[in-house]
């Protein structure tokens, strides 16, 4: 594809697979313009911290800060605290309920809390302190600011388990938190809560970020921790989940790691709560913050509290993305050529199938006489192909044909003959077509025709 600079000195035109950043700029540039101003809450476990550091990952989150993201950081302590803990010769103790791990945190074990959480906290501060190194946005200023944000509550006493200075989140100061977000801050929240009269309660920086996302109605909360992801019952990693399917799952699956079912529990609770998407990524893997954010496929679990994918009718904001799915096609033969003017017009007779919000595929039913419907201009997003698209898109239209009082469709094709022939389509000839599609036929393309009954 040409690109928009000037032809080199041969007089020879560049094109976008010389220069990579083109092509990966113009695929992330619809990310970069849906995400800015909306808010997400980062949390990130300690082990990050120990495994691979905090440099790029505090580089990347001050990306997305420049990029105009409003920012919420947690971060979690747990092996910060241990390190602590056998300075002291303290030995850990933990109490365990049917969804939760909880340290019994007596007074001793609580100011190793204190000091883990201080030390990492002055750590992500001096990250961010730094600014963007080597780029021009080096010497820019990176405003963090963290406080008394979370009032806490004892967890009391459990089983017959006191945890002492273990609490739950019983409040997010979420008014100041907005305000900060507003002066364009990133707001850094430590695992640790007050309560009304002043006592301090270690808490799980999960529960931390959850409850925050929910307060703020966050965008996307992210987690980064160290659990292994869910499998299918093939081997393969889930990508995606809707909040019925991961009950199901939980129901079905009864051997999923205690920390990672915790984590789900809690993040179950924020999707409820309002927030509209919860990822989950790899704390050992550098970069996993970018990949997710900005590819399609990116690199961890997505959770949404309604199915991700969205098949429906189109509209007129379609015409677009309809248009960047069929041009190619039509560049190759693939497809019969279609302007912009003319899907404008026909819009109402395309269904369309998105997923978060970016459109994969489309197809479009024309009706003609006598109960006869053409199935036309079905197209993929080639990174999605394989993946059941062209096969929900075939029985949303035999769908609506149904309900149009169609019996019959036929389709026109070049390339895809067999593709259709699988799915109950036979072969037909060009005096199978209603009178009006046969007049014009171009007979130039001489696609072969098809026909299904429905």
């Amino acid at each position: 594809m040409p690109t928009n600079a000037p032809n080199t000195p041969d007089n020879s035109p560049e094109s976008s697979s010389n220069f990579p950043f083109v092509g990966w700029l113009r695929d992330v540039a619809p990310y970069i313009h849906s995400f800015r101003e909306k808010t997400f809450v980062i949390a990130f476990a300690g082990e990050l911290a120990q495994e691979i550091g905090l440099e790029n990952l505090i580089e990347d989150i001050a990306m997305l800060h420049a990029m105009g993201m409003r920012i919420v950081l947690v971060h979690g302590i747990r092996p910060q605290i241990e390190e602590q803990l056998m300075l002291r010769n303290i030995t850990s103790k933990f109490g365990k309920s049917a969804l939760h791990s909880y340290r019994i945190t007596d007074a001793a074990a609580l100011e190793c809390v204190k000091e883990a959480a201080g030390e990492l906290r002055l750590d992500i501060e001096a990250a961010f302190s730094r600014g963007l190194p080597n780029t021009p946005m080096a010497g820019s200023r990176i405003s963090v600011i963290s406080g008394n944000f979370i009032t806490a509550m004892p967890v009391g006493v459990v089983e017959g388990v006191d945890y002492i200075h273990t609490g739950l989140v019983r409040k997010v100061d979420s008014t100041s938190i907005k305000l900060s977000l507003d002066s364009n801050k990133i707001v850094l929240l430590s695992p640790l809560g007050f309560s009304p009269t002043g006592q301090a309660f270690n808490l799980a920086y999960e529960d931390v970020a959850a409850s925050a996302a929910a307060a703020l109605k966050a965008d996307k909360l992210i987690f980064l921790s160290p659990y292994s992801g869910l499998k299918d019952d093939e081997d393969n990693y889930i990508t995606e989940l809707s909040l019925p399917q991961l009950q199901e799952y939980i129901s079905a699956h009864k051997d999923i790691d205690f920390g990672m079912k915790s984590l789900l529990n809690i993040s179950s609770r924020a999707i409820r709560a309002g927030v509209s998407r919860v990822h989950f990524l790899p704390a050992n893997q550098d970069g996993a913050l970018l990949e997710e954010l900005f590819t399609h496929d990116g690199i961890g679990m997505m959770l949404a509290s309604s199915d991700i994918e969205n098949l429906r009718e189109a509209n007129q904001d379609d015409v677009g993305g309809i248009l960047q799915l069929t041009m190619p096609l039509e560049e190759e033969g693939i497809l019969a050529a279609r302007g912009q003017d003319v899907i404008e017009r026909d819009i109402h007779r395309f269904s369309v199938i998105e997923h978060d919000r970016v459109l994969f595929g489309c197809a479009a039913l024309f009706p003609f006489p006598n109960g006869v419907g053409e199935l036309a201009c079905l197209a993929v997003d080639p990174d999605v192909q394989g993946s059941g698209d062209g096969e929900r898109l075939l029985k949303r239209i035999e769908m609506r044909a149904k309900q149009e009082g169609i019996k019959s469709l036929f389709v026109l094709t070049t390339r895809t003959e067999h593709w259709f022939l699988k799915r109950g389509f036979k072969r037909a000839s060009v005096d199978d077509l209603p009178e009006e599609r046969k007049q014009i036929y171009n007979w130039d393309r001489k696609s072969m025709v098809l026909t299904k009954d429905l």
